[in-house]
């Protein structure tokens, strides 16, 4: 499973970029949203890699992720309880490893929203222009870890 943050806005963005971006629901800068490692949407990636960050995310991120930055409709929080009643889990580790094995996914769930809003990362971006590891975008592999938990 893919984690993919918009580090950049939409200022001088071409129109397919940014209807690609907005076919991933990244409408905003620092919004979040996890993607299946297939093709189509690896395609999505390499075209609006000038615009976004991505990588493997593991399940401790994950966890910490859908705990403190999940939301359902009307903008509550997630917790256990509610978990349990929409979906057949009872913790937040059981619901990780089934998005991380691609059991479940959030964007089938109705009431849970697919997007997440994170905060600006602590201690900042390098470069908003490079791509990773000089600058802030594209592909960061397991590196991806460490910047979520900067902007969770």
């Amino acid at each position: 499973m893919f984690v993919v943050v918009r580090i950049r806005g939409s200022v001088d963005t071409s129109k397919k970029v940014e209807d690609t971006l907005k076919m991933l629901r990244l409408n905003y800068v620092n919004n979040c949203i996890l993607v299946p490692e297939e093709g189509d949407y690896l395609g999505m990636l390499k075209k609006t890699r000038d615009y976004i960050t991505w990588g493997k995310i593991d399940k401790q991120t994950l966890v910490e992720l859908l705990k403190k930055r999940g939301r359902l409709l009307g903008d509550k929080a997630i917790d256990e309880k509610f978990l349990k009643k929409i979906t057949k889990f009872s913790s937040f580790d059981e619901f990780s490893d089934a998005i991380i094995e691609g059991k479940v996914n959030l964007k089938d769930l109705k009431e849970i929203k697919p997007v997440f809003k994170l905060n600006s990362p602590l201690h900042g971006l390098k470069a908003k222009r490079l791509p990773y590891p000089r600058g802030a975008l594209g592909d960061r592999k397991d590196k991806i870890n460490e910047f979520l938990m900067r902007m969770i």
